[in-house]
């Protein structure tokens, strides 16, 4: 099975209603530029369905760093981390952390305290319920995990592996 006929399985996969409630179970094909070259339509079907991928993996995994990420974060770290180890993992500038976890601390999932030590530093701990929810979080994502490649054989998924590394690594050097 190649990489693109996996993806087109997982865009067919969406349509048939098996993508969960909170992603468009609607995927469109982009029509066909008659202008292509038969290289660049393969590479034009590739981005999409690698999008339609990306999307999936956001809308699933709660962004890279929305509350569900956070959530798992915090409870891989014995339900207590830095507030700056989460944005120095997550990438983020202090403002938006701080927009997040002040929502977090709103609905009741994470409590934040001063460090008595060093009253500059803030610690986030999860509640009970963010407890909770981390963990159901948690069993959604290896359910997922589970499941995601199981139309591949391991040789597949080792091929896809592979070749999804290479254009990682293609991506980065465009991107210096």
């Amino acid at each position: 099975m190649t990489i693109v006929r996996y993806l087109t399985m997982i865009a067919e996969f969406n349509r048939e209603g098996g993508i969960p409630h909170n992603m468009s179970t609607t995927f469109h094909e982009d029509a066909p530029n008659p202008a292509d070259t038969p290289a660049e339509a393969r590479v034009r079907k590739i981005l999409e369905l690698l999008g339609f991928c990306g999307q999936f993996l956001h809308f699933n995994g709660g962004g890279r760093s929305g509350q569900a990420s956070i959530l798992c974060m915090i409870a891989k770290n014995g339900n207590e981390i830095s507030q700056q180890e989460l944005r120095l993992h997550f990438e983020l500038k202090p403002g938006s952390l701080s927009e997040i976890l002040s929502k977090m601390e709103m609905a009741g999932l994470i409590e934040r305290t001063k460090n008595p030590e060093d009253r500059r530093q803030l610690f986030v701990r999860l509640t009970p319920e963010g407890a909770g929810r981390a963990r159901r979080e948690q069993e959604k994502r290896v359910a997922f995990r589970r499941e995601a490649f199981a139309a591949l054989s391991e040789e597949e998924q080792d091929q896809l592996l592979s070749s999804l590394k290479k254009v990682r690594a293609t991506w980065k050097e465009l991107h210096d």
